[in-house]
């Protein structure tokens, strides 16, 4: 790896930059989830039991076995990685 990248990779920065992405990410997700789930009244949430089996699923699937819709889903998500090193690093 070239030097200037490894530098860039190393960097306090560059950990920030990817854990607001994670972040951004997580937060996404528990939105999507949370909007899935059935409330009890003490607060918890309850998955529907085919979202369970689906996510199950998907979990125990290495991403070369999973369908293309499914890893376009996984796509996405490292696309958002890749622009914020591309913003970082100014191309």
């Amino acid at each position: 790896m070239p030097e200037d990248l490894s530098d860039f990779f190393e960097a306090p920065a560059t950990l920030e930059l990817v854990a607001a992405v994670e972040h951004e990410r997580w937060s996404h997700w528990q939105r999507y989830l949370h909007g899935q789930c059935s409330s009890l009244e003490d607060g918890s949430l309850v998955i529907p039991a085919h979202l369970v089996a689906q996510w199950s699923k998907q979990m125990s699937t290495p991403y070369k076995n999973l369908s293309e819709k499914e890893k376009e889903s996984d796509r996405e998500q490292a696309r958002e990685y890749i622009t914020a090193m591309q913003r970082a690093l100014n191309l």
